[in-house]
């Protein structure tokens, strides 16, 4: 009697643990989706440190979402204060650079055409689309490993999303082929209840709210020309003039050989309230955010704007020169 008495517990048990399930990978990823599906609108805040080579940038990041399709992304470098905004509304997509007073415009389809560490909808879109993507149940909750579409930089393979047991996102780590964290997204504070009023996502109401802290002065001349650390095999340096320019000087680098590119540096001057069109799509770039289309990359750093030009470079060797400009000056 005893036996069949276990016997029957046991099945009971066995029925129960069956029926109810262990709360895994599924229900993570539905919980997830909803929670960020039902959101009419969140706001968040954190740090985003990129590596690049050896050296490290730091941003204090902070995200306000309203649906539909309303993002303001502030991006403040902890080096020098110099914040930055990707925003996107009815009327486009935008980068602004308030120190500057310059606000740029792009047909873009940002932030949906890639993987962005910092925006829930887009980690959640690369955690659904990737069917080999690995869930592991961790001390603090859960991670899972899915893989990443940065078009730009190819080298950038994978990430790995931290979340919490009250399924919060709470980490991002983007990975290379060599599994060496490139990018490395900390969120510190996450609301999913946010509201923001209509003016919370016009270009010019974020244009005047902008906390300026960058008081550096303008630059009027280029004492120090930057040259690349990253050259293509069998390119050279061939060319190298200084012309005046109404906002100062400005430097043109030619290179020729296999893979020819053209580099220009120019004293940037402070702009007007007008919206300068720009072709391609929002990238980080050394220090700041730029833009890269099929054939160029520019970007304004330290007072300087940079333009890399070449239809011979791919966008992966047009980022890897940019990148390597990021370094004390080498040459005069």
């Amino acid at each position: 009697m005893r036996k069949k008495i276990l016997i029957g517990f046991a099945c009971l048990l066995s029925f129960f643990m069956i029926g109810c399930g262990k709360y895994g990978e599924d229900d993570v990823i539905k919980d997830l989706t909803k929670k960020i599906n039902n959101a009419k609108g969140y706001y968040l805040d954190g740090e985003m440190e990129i590596i690049n080579n050896e050296e490290s940038y730091k941003y204090n990041v902070e995200v306000s979402y309203a649906k539909d399709d309303n993002f303001k992304v502030s991006l403040k470098n902890q080096t020098n204060n110099h914040e930055q905004i990707i925003l996107r509304n009815s009327d486009g997509v935008y980068v602004l650079t308030p120190s500057l007073n310059k606000s740029f415009k792009f047909q873009s389809d940002w932030p949906y055409n890639n993987s962005q560490s910092y925006l829930l909808q887009v980690l959640l879109s690369d955690i659904e689309s990737d069917k080999e993507r690995v869930f592991t149940e961790t001390d603090d909750g859960y991670s899972i490993i899915s893989k990443v579409n940065y078009s730009n930089n190819r080298s950038l393979i994978k990430q790995i999303i931290y979340i919490d047991k009250n399924i919060n996102i709470t980490k991002v780590e983007v990975l290379d082929e060599n599994d060496v964290v490139k990018i490395r997204m900390t969120f510190k504070n996450t609301d999913l209840n946010a509201t923001f009023d209509a003016e919370h996502f016009k270009l010019e109401k974020c244009m005047e709210s902008a906390d300026v802290e960058d008081k550096s002065e303008p630059v009027v001349s280029i004492d120090e020309i930057i040259f690349p650390m990253y050259i293509p095999a069998n390119t050279y340096l061939s060319g190298q003039e200084k012309v005046d320019v109404t906002s100062g000087e400005r430097i043109i680098l030619t290179f020729d050989g296999d893979k020819p590119f053209v580099l220009v540096q120019e004293t940037v001057n402070y702009g007007n309230d007008s919206v300068i069109p720009t072709f391609g799509e929002p990238i980080f770039i050394t220090d700041t955010i730029g833009a890269i289309s099929e054939h160029a990359v520019s970007w304004v750093s330290n007072g300087i704007e940079y333009y890399v030009s070449s239809s011979a470079l791919s966008k992966e060797e047009l980022l890897e020169v940019a990148n390597s400009l990021s370094v004390m000056p080498v040459g005069k």
